[in-house]
């Protein structure tokens, strides 16, 4: 399972490229609201998260996704995503976060040995080996992108790195994103 959190003021483009492109892909995925099952996002739109914190298992935890946005201090905040996100980290799993959202990975001290890149001006709390200027980043089992204009590209890339070039390739061609 692949969890999605969502948090008070969370980039609504971020969070729902993401879902829409993973869940076209064939990935189970689940939107995770760390406020409660209704959370609204940074321009007032509001959505309904397939689960609340309180149903999150770590156990079923394969991946984790953490948008960016105003909301990322509220997202941080949570002491449930941030145990998932360690699990993941500890157990090697994908860990991908855009915008704002990297910088939680940096506080937490899990980009030491990675490259990393985030929205302009939270470099310094990336903490990282080393700042990429690229919109979507690889290091390890870690992805990060520049924030709500390579949404879909960070998506993508999520799908490439699961799946393989070939797959992601045809879903971006699918959506007329040449």
């Amino acid at each position: 399972m692949i969890y999605l959190f969502l948090a008070p003021g969370f980039e609504e483009i971020e969070a729902l490229a993401t879902v829409d492109i993973l869940r076209r892909a064939g990935c189970e995925l689940a939107t995770v609201g760390v406020s409660g099952r209704k959370v609204t996002g940074s321009h007032n739109i509001e959505v309904t998260a397939d689960l609340t914190e309180n149903e999150v298992s770590l156990e079923t935890a394969d991946m984790v996704v953490l948008p960016g946005g105003p909301g990322t201090k509220n997202l941080e905040q949570s002491a449930v995503m941030r145990e998932t996100v360690r699990y993941c980290a500890e157990k090697g799993k994908i860990i991908a976060a855009i915008c704002a959202a990297p910088s939680i990975l940096g506080h937490m001290g899990l980009l030491k040995e990675h490259t990393a890149t985030c929205f302009p001006g939270y470099e310094s709390e990336l903490n990282a080996k080393e700042v990429s200027t690229d919109s979507v980043c690889v290091s390890g089992n870690i992805i990060t992108g520049k924030g709500a204009g390579v949404a879909v590209d960070f998506a993508l890339k999520i799908v490439e790195v699961l799946y393989g070039a070939e797959k992601s390739n045809k879903l971006r061609k699918s959506i007329q994103c040449m």
